[in-house]
This record gives C-alpha cells, sequence and structure tokens, in this order.
C-alpha cells in the first residue's frame, strides 16, 4: 500500500478557512494513483480534517494547483 505526503503550496483564506504553506498530511491508499484525484479527494480531505481540522475541499484547495503530491513509500 502507497504513502502519499500531500502538502499545500500558497496561503489560501476562502469560505472562512485559512490555509498556509507547508501544512502537509500523510495518506496510505490502495491505490497507486494520486490520491488528490482519486474517489473524489476523499482520504485528503479526511486527513485535513483529522489533522488540522480544516475542510480542505470546502475552501476549494482540493486540487494539484494547491496541493503538491509525492509517493513516499
Amino acid at each position: 500500500m502507497p504513502l502519499f505526503r500531500i502538502t499545500t503550496k500558497t496561503r489560501k483564506n476562502s469560505n472562512g478557512i485559512r490555509i498556509e504553506p507547508g501544512m502537509s498530511v500523510n495518506v496510505v491508499t490502495n491505490s497507486f494513483s494520486n490520491p488528490v484525484t482519486t474517489n473524489g479527494g476523499q482520504c485528503v480531505v479526511d486527513a485535513f480534517m483529522r489533522m488540522y481540522g480544516i475542510d480542505i475541499k470546502k475552501a476549494g484547495a482540493l486540487n494539484t494547483v494547491c496541493l503538491d503530491v509525492v509517493r513516499v513509500g
């Protein structure tokens, strides 16, 4: 099962949610494809909610422009 590290690239303040550059989460998936684009990015949304208490989808930052995805393992 591959491990991905998802990190925010830019500062964003949208819908009352503030995102700072460098916020990162680790996501383990069953798929080798990008977790941001797989299943609507739900595992990434859940990881940011668990770690920081923010809804990254509501903030409009659930895309590859705002997020850097690196496969770690």
